[in-house]
């Protein structure tokens, strides 16, 4: 009996060790998704002008090396002039005010069959009644494996 338990002790963390496997021909991805509104049709574009009461087409380019899984798009007030670690231009801002009746638009979407590249069109209407003022303009993506990326403009609502 104390030779099987012998052989059962060393025999266990053999098995252990060979049963995990050492594929080469998975390859894990490294590399985060990449987000775009510098292009033609990308909008808005840093410290562009929209007006209540009108509709627009945001759009912008996402690509990744494998797949792609998701994305948004946030408007949101920037009244208190904060920053995101993402942003490009820094555009002339309003006074500092508080939010009354501010912009709050969120809008999550599936990218479906794995695609590389795909270009966000989400069609928003600004509402008549929000507090015109600052706001940011903030996309963001996510690939299969969970990298994401974000990308956010300064935009004014009059």
């Amino acid at each position: 009996m104390k030779l099987i338990l012998k052989h059962l002790f060393c025999a266990v963390p053999v098995l252990l060790l060979t049963s995990c496997s050492n594929n080469s021909d998975s390859t894990i991805d490294e590399e985060k998704p990449s987000i775009s509104v510098n292009y033609a049709d990308g909008f808005p574009q840093a410290c562009q002008t929209l007006e209540r009461g009108k509709s627009y087409s945001f759009r912008a380019k996402v690509t990744d090396n494998v797949a792609l899984a998701s994305y948004s798009l946030n408007i949101h007030h920037n009244f208190d002039h904060h920053t995101h670690d993402d942003q490009g231009a820094q555009c002339k801002l309003g006074t500092i005010k508080e939010a009354v009746n501010p912009l709050l638009f969120i809008g999550n979407h599936t990218i479906e069959n794995g695609a590389t590249s795909y270009e966000i069109n989400i069609s928003v209407t600004i509402p008549d009644d929000i507090d015109p003022g600052d706001y940011h303009c903030a996309y963001s993506v996510t690939d299969q494996t969970g990298w994401q990326s974000r990308t956010s403009v300064d935009i004014k609502i009059i």
